[in-house]
């Protein structure tokens, strides 16, 4: 394998998983987070990519992939999520890295900024900003924590590209494949696939959204006015919209963006045009 798989503790004593790519300490490494019901798997691509003189860190937050389910499901909220990285970051003595975040991993290096922005040498926001559109997260809210389960992960494609394939239109079908399996893992007492997190996480994601209490990350983002950011954004996205991105701009004159055509939330990072990008912006977060 390309990569070591190991785990780190949370301060609450879970066993949180995490992978670990390339050697070289020339340049500050990497730590790649993920969309809310994602996991390390999303970065194969980028880490082997980036990991030629540096290291690269993609984690499963709690109740995703290979890290342990909180039986207390209120515990999947972005604080949490923070004091899980901030651990991760004491475990493994890192005291800068460049983030890349995928939607909640955006909102989670915005926070970051907002927050311990020592740690931050660059970041790339994936189809996020300081709001969220609300027929974004009306869609999200619909489908997550619903059990889903396939008896082939032909099936399991074959249904993702039903549900998701306006945000990807022109992606072929073998893609789809691999989308599944990004996205499913097989339950030997089932004997089907099932998804890759915690069911959990759909009763805890409704509290937060209709909760009355709703933190202005616009603050956050400012905070990254004076560290190299890139923002992107796919043209179809529901979740940031194009009145958000051009705020950001305003916000943050240093921004450098990126809009993809064909793509809508959340742009996969292995894009022609965002490799392109990536590569040059990377280079220089040293």
């Amino acid at each position: 394998m390309s990569f070591s798989e190991n785990h780190y503790l949370s301060q609450d004593g879970l066993k949180l998983y995490y992978r670990e790519y390339g050697s070289g300490e020339s340049a500050c490494p990497i730590i790649c987070l993920s969309g809310l019901t994602r996991s390390s798997l999303d970065f194969h691509d980028v880490a082997e990519r980036y990991s030629k003189e540096r290291k690269v860190y993609a984690l499963d937050y709690r109740g995703r992939g290979k890290s342990d389910y909180d039986k207390d499901y209120k515990n999947y909220n972005p604080q949490v999520y923070l004091g899980d990285i901030f651990a991760f970051f004491t475990q493994k003595n890192i005291e800068k890295a460049l983030f890349v975040g995928t939607s909640l991993g955006g909102l989670l290096t915005m926070a970051m900024a907002g927050l311990a922005k020592n740690f931050i040498a660059g970041a790339v926001l994936n189809d996020v900003g300081p709001e969220v559109d609300s027929a974004g997260s009306s869609r999200i809210l619909d489908y997550v924590g619903k059990d889903a389960r396939f008896a082939t992960l032909e099936a399991a494609a074959a249904k993702q590209k039903e549900i998701y394939g306006g945000a990807y239109p022109d992606m072929p079908d073998a893609d789809w494949i691999g989308q599944a399996k990004t996205t499913f893992v097989y339950d030997d007492a089932a004997k089907n696939y099932r998804l890759n997190y915690d069911l959990a996480l759909g009763k805890a994601l409704a509290e937060q959204i209709n909760s009355s209490e709703q933190v202005d990350l616009w603050p956050f983002f400012k905070a990254l006015a004076d560290v190299p950011t890139l923002a992107i954004r796919g043209a179809l996205s529901d979740v940031l919209s194009a009145a958000v991105f051009e705020r950001m701009k305003t916000e943050n004159p240093n921004l450098q963006t990126l809009v993809l055509n064909n793509r809508g939330h959340v742009p996969l990072l292995n894009e022609p045009e965002a490799l392109a990008v990536l590569d040059d912006f990377i280079a220089r977060v040293r």
